[in-house]
C-alpha cells in the first residue's frame, strides 16, 4: 500500500436541475481539483458524470494532468446506476495494481440535487450491499453531498453514514466543494502520516453551507 497516493472518484449528477447551479458547481469542481493538485503526495482523479446515461470524464488520471471540468446539465437521475458503476470500476483498476502500489487513501465523493428516479442496473439494497464491504473491508471513504431535503435519508439508504453526509443549499455549490477539499486534504495528510483518517464534516462546515 502507499500511503502517500489517494484515489479520488467524482460522481457527479448532471442531470437537468443542476442547471440552476450550473455556474457555481463547475465552478466548485474545478477548484476542487486545483486545490488536490496542490496537497503534498500523489492522486489519481476519476470523474463519473450521470443523468440517465453516465460517461467517464476520466479514470484514474493522474490529478496534476486533469483538464478543466465542463458540466452540461441534460436528463435525469439515475444515482444508483452511477455509484455502482463506480464502485466497479475502482475496484477493478485498483485491482490491477500490485500491493505496493495500491493507493493508501480510497475516496468516492458523490455530488447530487435530487432523488434518484431512473436507475435500472442496481437496486438500493445492491449499491448498499457494495458500499458496507468497500467501507468495512477495504476502508473506503464515501462522501455524499445532496442539495436536497432528503440527502440523509438518501445517503443512508445506500450505506453512507451521517458524517460524511451534508445537505447544501443550491447556490452554495462553491462552498461545499471548498469544504470537501479540505476534508480529502486533511485525510490524505493524515494518510501520509499513519494517522486516523475521519472525513466527517463540522457543524460548522453545515452551517456555511445552508
Amino acid at each position: 500500500m502507499n500511503k502517500d497516493l489517494t484515489d479520488i472518484t467524482l460522481v457527479v449528477d448532471r442531470s437537468g436541475s443542476m442547471q440552476s447551479c450550473l455556474t457555481e458547481a463547475q465552478g466548485g469542481i474545478n477548484a476542487f481539483i486545483s486545490e488536490q493538485k496542490e496537497v503534498p503526495g500523489e492522486a489519481l482523479l476519476t470523474i463519473l458524470e450521470f443523468d440517465t446515461a453516465y460517461d467517464f470524464v476520466c479514470s484514474g488520471t493522474p490529478i496534476k494532468d486533469t483538464p478543466e471540468y465542463k458540466l452540461v446539465p441534460r436528463g435525469m437521475t439515475a444515482l444508483l446506476d452511477a455509484v455502482g458503476r463506480a464502485i466497479n470500476e475502482t475496484g477493478e483498476r485498483l485491482g490491477r495494481m500490485d500491493d505496493e502500489s495500491r493507493p493508501g487513501l480510497v475516496v468516492i465523493a458523490i455530488i447530487t440535487d435530487g432523488h434518484e428516479n431512473a436507475s435500472h442496473e442496481f437496486t438500493k439494497q445492491q449499491v448498499k450491499v457494495m458500499v458496507d464491504r468497500q467501507t468495512n473491508d477495504y476502508q473506503w471513504k464515501f462522501v455524499f453531498l445532496g442539495a436536497d431535503a432528503g440527502a440523509f435519508d438518501e445517503a443512508a439508504s445506500i450505506g453512507i453514514h451521517a458524517g460524511s453526509t451534508v445537505m447544501y443549499a443550491p447556490d452554495k455549490s462553491d462552498k461545499v466543494y471548498a469544504a470537501t477539499s479540505a476534508n480529502v486534504s486533511m485525510a490524505r495528510c493524515d494518510m501520509a502520516a499513519g494517522r486516523t483518517v475521519c472525513m466527517d464534516w463540522s457543524d460548522e462546515q453545515r452551517a456555511e453551507v445552508k
